[in-house]
């Protein structure tokens, strides 16, 4: 992931009177004012609130395009995918969430239980793997498609290049939101050249759909998705509120920079995030800079893998109470603490769930210590 950054000298001053000590020197980009749905995926929304991904009345189209440009490239199939690999939780939620269980070979990496509601289709799918499954492990699932959430899965360093599943007639899918506004080179989990939006997971969901030529359920899953972050937008009383938000490892901690998946999340719930002005995605800071960042609640990721340390919500807030230069911060006496799944933190469907979360918690009704749950 980034690199890591000490505590270092006050830069300017926020808008409270505290400091704010420097970062990275970095411009931060501007968001783009989201487009307003359309009434034809306004009504969408609602004829999909009644339907699960197996319901009835979206029976499949039977045709899907010749090519998708994605990332760079262009991604070809003669006709839908009957066995598909996905190998990361996000584009396995999307792929469940069109009702495409039944043409999942398998899946990988998981940092969290499925999305509630997609027990039953995601029971149905073999794992590969939890983390990353080897390429030999994939092939051996006989696949005629392969899609993934992030460049390092998907890339050097990852299963394979997707090269080498296009040499063998596999064609292979990115998602946008890892590859569109969005610098990899650097190192760790990359840096953003403009924010990401919303509308890059809407349009991978479509992308997605056309593929597997199922388009008329990825426009109502669309219409929901934009629904949900109207409504939530709507509950949420953030105005001057200061957010951080921190994914994992307790030694070396990952916050969130500007403008990845928090980022979307912060500025749907009116917020505004503390360690805004870097560009990184998830950078590494020093305890001290986030306890001179202090900000109004803790954005905390309640991850069920084991793969850095402080993975769950409750070994978080145990480190947090424990820590002596965290356990001084206002959001951790006051406990300030908001749970969310650790898949809401990255760019997916459940970055909805991420803004539904902070919004019930930032409520007017909430109060001030207010705090969520994956669960809620």
């Amino acid at each position: 992931m980034g690199p890591t950054y000490g505590k270092a000298s006050v830069a300017t001053a926020r808008p409270a009177g505290r400091p704010r000590p420097h970062i990275r020197p970095s411009s931060r980009p501007r968001r783009r004012p989201p487009a307003p749905a359309s009434a034809a995926l306004a009504a969408a929304a609602l004829v999909l609130s009644g339907c699960g991904p197996g319901s009835e009345g979206a029976a499949p189209d039977t045709a899907a395009p010749e090519a998708v440009e994605n990332c760079g490239r262009q991604v070809e199939v003669s006709a839908p995918p009957q066995r598909a690999v996905s190998l990361d939780q996000g584009t396995t939620e999307i792929l469940l969430s069109l009702g495409l269980a039944d043409r999942l070979a398998g899946t990988a990496k998981w940092t969290d239980p499925v999305m509630e509601g997609l027990e039953d289709e995601e029971a149905k799918v073999p794992r590969l793997a939890e983390n990353l499954p080897s390429f030999e492990r994939v092939l051996d699932a006989e696949p005629d498609f392969v899609a993934a959430s992030f460049a390092s899965t998907l890339g050097t360093g990852g299963v394979a290049e997707r090269e080498d599943f296009e040499e063998l007639g596999v064609p292979t899918y990115l998602s946008p939101s890892d590859c569109e506004g969005k610098d990899n080179s650097t190192g760790g989990d990359g840096s953003r050249d403009e924010p990401l939006e919303m509308d890059t997971v809407y349009r991978e969901i479509r992308e997605l759909a056309a593929l597997f030529g199922v388009e008329e359920r990825g426009e109502e899953l669309v219409g929901e998705l934009q629904g949900r972050v109207r409504d939530a937008a709507a509950e949420a009383d953030a105005d001057g509120v200061t957010l951080m938000h921190w994914f994992s490892d307790s030694r070396s901690p990952y916050m969130a920079g500007c403008c990845g998946a928090p980022g979307i999340i912060t500025e749907a719930v009116g917020a505004e995030n503390a360690l805004d002005d870097t560009a990184d995605e998830w950078p590494q800071v020093s305890w001290e800079a986030v306890a001179d960042r202090d900000p109004d609640h803790l954005v905390i990721g309640d991850l069920t893998r084991e793969a850095q340390t402080a993975e769950s919500a409750e070994d978080k807030i145990a480190f947090l109470e424990d820590d002596p230069v965290t356990k001084e911060m206002e959001a951790v006496r006051e406990e300030r603490y908001i749970v969310v799944s650790g898949a809401a933190m990255n760019p997916s469907i459940r970055t909805v769930e991420g803004i539904e979360q902070v919004a019930r918690a930032l409520s007017s009704d909430a109060g001030p210590s207010a705090s969520a749950s994956p669960s809620s």
